[in-house]
């Protein structure tokens, strides 16, 4: 397994890995996952500490990605505290778990060497332009994101070292034939089903709520009608984005960076080349050399001769390469190289011995100004509005310290308009103060209670906020005449759903003893019959159901996406079995048993650590 997970490090899978997931999570802002510090601790796993702020930070990432995600609906979870807190907590449980798998990682031993970092961030396609890397894009990308480029190799090391673990847990999963025949033929099983649908809010409108039952449910859940504590709060919010308009580029200015950095928009000469590799003896490749210096053909040779196997049958070729991507003295011996079709001496690298021919020679180019006009432009714009934003948030800085009991000082010095918000709870927050952060320092004793304006706070990268408290209002339980409307809705849903629910009962119920009159008093008809599959609406609910007997049916009350009461009779089970899914099913059900593998994994390792979370706990 060793030896797996070693491999496994350089191999194609993890730059997808890190293309797809480190990235969209790195880049939104976890930049201070790898500050340490004397910081409040968010959970401790051995010796390895999660502070607080690498916890609320990757926290707010994911909590935005659900929302560009989600939208609305994600918007309505979170104004449920019980959601917001089981979320908070699956994102604590999932940093654990990382942690777990490092710790694991490093008692195995595993490494990842600097030169296999340095290839890992020349293949990223964040860092490229035009396929290539693109040192600029790099270091703005990294600067973002709060890394340095030594934090970022760390980074990248850390999580490579765990992707190796990762793979070694899928490298030895495998399924059985007979496991994915029986899979793919409940997969692929269809139900044929009737139905009639009890509408919940048609039962609502029909019931009848009085008064003394408005007052009596009013007075018994009183506490469902409480209004949180609410705050009104000023703030002022300055973004890098914003400034952009406030940082005209002229022509001039664009030639003169043009004219400084021609480098940049210019490629490197290229060279194809083909080469002979001897892991053996200096000796033996001396012998091979001395057979192209006889006149024998390079191509010929190198299938013969060459213990590269991949590019042996290929006449060695090796394709298109540039200077400070590959081994430096294959690199040096292979710039040397005069004339197509000559091959250097014995060159000795970390491979072993080569000899290398050169088959094609590509000059260097320069784009001229008016292709790369335009993206050196919007690179200048960037770099103003950046330089802007950091001059204006010392700025802001200063004068919401200087003068701690009004804006007005701070929103001049920025040149930004003081918001207002109305009366808000913490689960009901503006979209612009709805981060931890930010709410933390709301319902701080300073902001909240003193009336002081709060520190510059970091919403994402050249994003900040400053928020002071205007008002506060206390909690207090609503008057009925506030919520009784509510109420009525309330009772009405639930009398309507009580209703449907006895009527569905009570259809079963005459069903299974044969009396179909029961149907016909309550002006009742089945649907015809139809055929689903387990991507039907009510499949969750029908597939639990038993197989009825040939030429009966089998009755049971489902509710559907609208809370509507379904009457459902499953007539028959059709198996099939598709031949066509079998190799998909063969995936889904390795990628199950891997996933498996890694939670029985995490499991173990969990009983082996001592685990402690603080930020809970409080």
């Amino acid at each position: 397994m060793m030896d797996r997970i070693r491999e496994g490090s350089t191999g194609l899978a993890v730059k997808i890995i890190l293309g797809l997931i480190i990235f969209s999570f790195v880049f939104a802002g976890v930049g201070s996952y790898l500050v340490g510090g004397s910081q409040p601790i968010a959970a401790k796993v051995g010796e390895r500490e999660i502070t607080r702020n690498e916890f609320e930070q990757v926290y707010q990432n994911e909590r935005n990605r659900m929302q560009s995600q989600l939208g609305d609906y994600f918007s309505a979870l979170l104004g449920d505290p019980a959601y917001v807190e089981q979320f908070r907590k699956s994102v604590l449980d999932r940093m654990v778990n990382d942690a777990l798998l490092d710790n694991q990682a490093q008692d195995l031993g595993l490494r990842v060497s600097d030169e296999q970092i340095r290839q890992a961030i020349l293949s990223m396609p964040q860092f490229q332009k035009d396929g290539k890397f693109d040192e600029e894009i790099y270091n703005i990308a990294l600067r973002r994101a709060g890394f340095s480029s030594d934090s970022f190799a760390e980074y990248l090391r850390q999580d490579l070292v765990r992707n190796q673990l990762m793979l070694a847990l899928e490298s030895t999963e495998f399924t059985l034939p007979s496991e994915v025949n029986a899979q793919n033929a409940l997969e692929t099983q269809q139900r044929e089903i009737r139905t009639i649908t009890l509408n919940t809010a048609e039962f609502a409108q029909k019931a009848a709520v009085s008064e003394e039952e408005v007052k009596e449910f009013y007075n018994a859940n009183q506490q469902q009608f409480v209004r949180p504590e609410q705050v009104k709060v000023a703030y002022i919010e300055l973004s890098g984005a914003s400034l952009k308009a406030q940082a005209p580029i002229s022509d001039d200015e664009v030639k003169e960076y043009y004219q400084a950095n021609q480098d940049k928009y210019s490629t490197q000469e290229k060279r194809e080349v083909s080469h002979i590799l001897i892991n053996g003896d200096e000796a033996d490749a001396e012998a091979v050399l001395a057979r192209l210096d006889a006149g024998e053909d390079f191509a010929a040779v190198a299938k013969d001769a060459s213990q590269d196997i991949p590019t042996a049958k290929e006449g060695g070729s090796l394709g298109w390469i540039e200077r400070g991507v590959i081994d430096p003295e294959f690199e040096d011996a292979a710039f040397q190289l005069v004339n197509v079709g000559d091959h250097s001496g014995v060159v000795k690298s970390a491979f072993g011995y080569h000899i290398i021919q050169l088959t094609g020679v590509e000059k260097p180019t320069t784009k001229p100004l008016a292709e790369v006009s335009a993206e050196i432009k919007a690179f200048l714009v960037d770099e103003h509005a950046a330089d802007a934003f950091y001059s204006l948030q010392t700025e802001l800085a200063e004068k919401a310290f200087e003068s701690p009991d009004s804006l007005d000082d701070a929103a001049e010095a920025v040149n930004v308009k003081i918001i207002t918000t109305d009366f808000f709870s913490q689960v009901d927050a503006p979209e612009a103060l709805s981060s931890q952060a930010v709410l933390q320092a709301i319902y701080s004793a300073e902001v909240k209670e003193d009336g002081l304006n709060s520190d510059v706070i970091e919403i994402s990268p050249e994003h900040i906020i400053v928020v002071r408290v205007e008002d506060v209002r206390d909690e207090a339980v609503l008057p009925l005449e506030d919520v009784k409307q509510n109420v009525v809705a309330r009772l009405s849903q639930s009398k309507g759903e009580q209703k449907a629910l006895e009527l569905a009962q009570g259809v079963i119920a005459a069903l299974n003893k044969g009396e179909t009159n029961y149907l016909a008093d309550n002006e009742l008809n089945f649907t015809e019959a139809r055929m689903i599959t387990r991507a039907d609406e009510l499949a969750n609910d029908v597939y639990r159901l038993q197989k009825p007997e040939q030429g009966t049916s089998t009755y049971a009350q489902v509710m559907d996406r609208q809370d509507n009461h379904v009457i459902v009779a499953l007539d028959g089970v059709l198996e099939l079995g598709n031949d066509a899914m079998i190799e998909q099913v063969a995936t889904r059900l390795l990628r199950t048993q891997t996933q498996q593998d890694l939670t029985a994994t995490l499991d173990t390792l969990k009983a082996n650590s001592d685990i402690s979370y603080p930020l809970l706990e409080q």
